[in-house]
């Protein structure tokens, strides 16, 4: 199992050491076109011969991850990368190194790769990976790759309830596969007619219902999980274990509080103006990026987001972009 990482000062895509004897490395989730992703095998002679995992490597003295992975990706694999995204940071101790990896997505690339090293690889698609045996310490990045890049929150209080479950099913059918439930307006016997109906519409689809709530209600609604608030994020104790768990955060201190409690995903914002918070002060995409430097969680950027923000918020270090207006086709 990962180890989480001493959390006190802030680490990130581009940070130096601060604890001796760690081993940093740069690691890179390559995208194909068409989603599929590339695994490396490690070669004999190293440590875990023969084990999977995403192509990269150490870093070299005064190097920064973001170096250290265009170096690397070029010497092993002749690829030539432009814009490297900075995605995760995970650490795990192994018998023979603890390791820090600084994870970035890979979708602007130059070549195919071919072995230098004369290590086998493989496209995979993330939702089905089937080489093995792959490096524990990839645990985290493989469940976080099954995670769409759009999560839709429900805005059913402001058009009808009616009106929506008919704009979710166009969303679903057009290839939405996350949403959250969020009605504070709402009376609970209404909210939860609404989850019944959108775990039922979401079903054929493989969708995943979350709701905004108590970890017993969405249990009780037979959502795939639930969304904590910031509030609740911050007085919790533990996180259920029986399903998905996502949280709000604001600020780098509920991020790290988010990695303790080891969330599957959480919300950042807001990034920009919205109307439903009205007097929060936005981040800006510069501030989303700082403050989402080095998470070790999947960061989706919300607040006055609009689906064509996908691009820059994966740029700034989001996993995705989380929408409430824009998330659901009139």
């Amino acid at each position: 199992m990962a180890v989480r990482a001493a959390l006190g000062g802030r680490t990130g895509p581009e940070a130096q050491p601060t604890v001796s004897g760690i081993v940093r490395v740069a690691a890179a989730v390559v995208t194909r076109a068409d989603g599929a992703v590339l695994l490396a095998q490690r070669p004999p002679g190293k440590p875990f011969a023969g084990y999977w995992e995403f192509p990269g490597g150490k870093l070299e003295p005064g190097e920064t991850p973001t170096d250290a992975l265009v170096r690397e990706l070029h010497e092993e694999l002749g690829l030539r990368v432009r814009s490297p995204c900075p995605w995760l940071v995970q650490e795990f101790v192994y018998p023979h190194a603890h390791v820090e990896l600084h994870f970035f997505r890979v979708f602007d690339y130059a070549g195919e790769p071919t072995s230098r090293d004369g290590q086998a690889f493989e496209w995979q698609d993330p939702h089905a990976i089937d080489v093995t045996p792959l490096l524990p310490a990839n645990a985290r990045v493989l469940a976080s790759l099954t995670l769409p890049g759009i999560y839709g929150i429900t805005c059913a209080s402001d058009v009808g309830m009616d009106a929506f479950i008919g704009r979710a099913q166009r969303a679903l059918d057009a290839g939405l596969r996350l949403i959250q439930v969020r009605e504070p307006e709402l009376d609970a016997s209404i909210r939860d007619s609404l989850a019944h109906e959108l775990v039922r519409i979401a079903a054929p689809h493989g969708a995943r219902i979350m709701l905004n709530g108590t970890a017993e209600d969405a249990r009780r609604l037979a959502c795939s999980g639930v969304h904590w608030s910031a509030r609740m994020l911050n007085t919790a104790q533990s996180r259920p274990p029986d399903m998905l768990v996502a949280a709000s955060c604001h600020t780098h201190g509920d991020l790290q509080r988010a990695a303790t409690l080891d969330v599957d995903f959480v919300v950042l914002g807001p990034v920009l103006a919205t109307p439903t918070h009205p007097h929060s002060t936005p981040l800006g995409w510069d501030g989303f990026g700082e403050t989402a430097q080095g998470a070790r969680v999947p960061v989706f950027a919300l607040g006055g987001l609009h689906p064509h923000d996908l691009r820059v918020a994966v740029s700034h270090g989001a996993h995705g972009i989380a929408m409430r207006r824009y998330a659901w086709p009139e």
